[in-house]
């Protein structure tokens, strides 16, 4: 459907709306696959708003145990780096499926529409930033969904499909990636909002 220019304004104090408003841990089991293998463990994020996230991830026995610290849309370190760039390519999917909007960027054209006004509305918001295209999709019916998809110079790079609690944390998500073709998902098992995190919460795992 057709999207009308919108004040980039906007656009960032909706993505704004998305973030937890205080410091939060989730736990999930994660599942990841593609052509060639599939594993499958346990995860935890821990969130510090506005634009700060750690990821702590193992598979049974503690295989494949690895970790990452990421502010905004840049990964500051990951231990390893090959175990989590091939288990999460895109930063940015990775915190849609979170349920968390990342900002347009400063100079980005965006563009908006609500459409089916009421209970079931949706809001789909289009942030174009240089080559690269993100499409979000907030439906607020009988599930509360956010989907996004992220298009470079026009080709897929990812699709993100995230069902929310009432609360607006996630219950659930999948990041495909259709070149792979490869998808990640988890399932979560709880989350807290009133943790308290340390200065070592972001720091190497050694």
């Amino acid at each position: 459907m057709p999207l009308a220019p919108m004040d980039r304004d906007s656009g960032v104090v909706w993505a704004a709306a998305t973030v937890p408003a205080r410091s939060t841990l989730i736990r999930f089991r994660w599942k990841y696959r593609d052509a060639g293998k599939s594993y499958a463990g346990r995860a935890a994020v821990r969130i510090a708003p506005p634009d700060s996230l750690r990821i702590d991830y193992a598979g049974p026995f503690n295989w494949g145990a690895g970790a990452a610290f990421v502010v905004g849309d840049t990964t500051v370190w990951a231990d390893p780096e090959k175990n989590f760039r091939s288990l999460v390519p895109a930063v940015r999917m990775l915190w849609a499926g979170l349920g968390i909007v990342r900002p347009p960027a400063v100079g980005a054209a965006v563009f908006g529409i609500v459409s089916s006004p009421g209970v079931d509305s949706a809001r789909i918001w289009r942030f174009v930033q240089g080559e690269d295209t993100l499409d979000y999709r907030l439906a607020r019916g009988g599930a509360r969904v956010l989907e996004a998809e992220w298009r470079r110079q026009g080709k897929v790079v990812a699709r993100s499909r995230a069902e929310l609690d009432v609360r607006a944390m996630p219950a659930s998500a999948r990041i495909d990636f259709p070149e792979g073709p490869a998808r990640f998902e988890f399932t979560v098992g709880s989350v807290d909002t009133t943790v308290v995190f340390d200065s070592a919460t972001w720091h190497r795992r050694r």
